[in-house]
């Protein structure tokens, strides 16, 4: 016969409470960060390159950190680098205006 003790119960309350924790955690996070991917920046000018690959934006710091993906060899890495940053240099200022 299968008895639930009360080690058994204390241990199914100690795992409820962790995920409810969790959840509570999970749910501050949201409502921090905000992660947007394929989606164009909204400006007052028209700027060119205005969508990044993914946009990490902190609703607290109000702050957002653009990230646009490149693979590229072991050489070409600072270029890359550079052209990214150059790429996005107007949007930088426009978003900075905001």
């Amino acid at each position: 016969m299968n008895c639930i003790t009360l080690h058994d119960i204390i241990i199914i309350i100690i795992i409820i409470i962790i995920i409810i924790i969790i959840i509570i955690i999970i749910i501050i996070i949201i409502i921090i960060i905000t992660i947007l991917w394929n989606q164009q920046v909204q400006t007052d000018r028209t700027i060119r390159n205005n969508k990044p690959d993914i946009i990490i934006r902190d609703n607290e710091k109000r702050t957002c950190m653009l990230i646009d993906v490149a693979i590229s060899g072991d050489r070409n890495v600072i270029k890359r680098e550079a052209e990214k940053i150059l790429k996005y240099k107007d949007l930088t200022i426009e978003i900075q205006r905001m």
